[in-house]
């Protein structure tokens, strides 16, 4: 599993929310001019009871994926953020799941641009 340097990042972690990075994805592994920051603890589910309690506050905001926009989108059309926040909190969850991995090994032979 490909992911970003830490050079991109720390950037991402330290706000910079405007920029794209060009970089690889941590899905697919392809290299990409853009890629996107998923949060792999939605934001929306940040003060929701339960993830309080399992998740401390630096944790919910540090987790971040560096994403290029069609694994980025294929993410979010298979799950809710709920399932999101609970089961597929990480990178390698989320590569584990046959919706997703079935994608990632489709678009991994595609070139940079192709739309999903």
């Amino acid at each position: 599993m490909a992911t970003g340097t830490f050079e991109q990042r720390d950037r991402v972690r330290g706000g910079d929310f405007g920029a794209a990075w060009a970089g690889t994805c941590e899905l697919c592994g392809r290299a990409v001019s853009e890629l996107t920051r998923h949060h792999l603890i939605p934001r929306s589910r940040h003060k929701k009871k339960r993830a309080k309690q399992v998740f401390d506050r630096r944790e919910m905001e540090g987790r971040i994926a560096l994403l290029c926009r069609p694994c980025h989108g294929n993410v979010h059309a298979v799950f809710e953020n709920k399932d999101l926040e609970r089961e597929y909190n990480t990178v390698d969850a989320l590569a584990q799941h046959p919706g997703v991995h079935r994608f990632t090994r489709w678009i991994q032979k595609k070139p940079h641009g192709t739309v999903a």
